[in-house]
């Protein structure tokens, strides 16, 4: 399973193609060149996942759904709109659904940001106003991490 960390700027060309930054690609597991991509279900922002991480959600979720429930259906509908497989091509490059794209104000130039076991495709515009204010971000670590012993100090 990869973990992906770094923050990558990247600009789309007139096709929707970006080049996968060489820190990510290094970061794949071997012969892992293919990826589904949706909405992000909190951020106005893409999440994009290997595939094998993504079979890894589709476990977490099918072992929490009921599929003959109305409210579970809904939610599956919700989760899976829009979703799409995209593959690295021999040029290293990735093409974006211009949809999802559309669907979060991307137009140029964007930031990938590894979070663990994804990869957040932010306009470069968002990412760069979102940072936290350092003592809102080490407040809200202390009470996540309250308790755990793996926390920092």
């Amino acid at each position: 399973m990869a973990n992906f960390i770094g923050d990558y700027r990247c600009k789309i060309d007139a096709k929707g193609r970006i080049l996968f930054p060489a820190g990510l690609k290094k970061q794949l597991a071997a012969g892992d060149n293919g990826f589904v991509i949706k909405k992000d279900l909190f951020e106005q922002c893409l999440v994009m996942y290997t595939s094998t991480e993504w079979e890894h959600q589709n476990q977490i979720i099918r072992s929490q759904i009921n599929p003959f429930n109305k409210e579970h259906n809904r939610f599956l509908r919700g989760f899976y709109r829009g979703t799409a497989e995209i593959e690295l091509d021999n040029n290293g490059r990735l093409l974006l659904p211009k949809r999802l794209l559309d669907e979060v104000s991307i137009d140029k130039e964007i930031v990938l940001s590894g979070q663990d076991t994804k990869i957040e495709i932010w306009a470069d515009t968002k990412y760069d106003t979102m940072g936290e204010d350092e003592n809102e971000f080490a407040a809200l670590a202390e009470k996540i991490m309250k308790g755990t012993s793996n926390a920092e100090e």
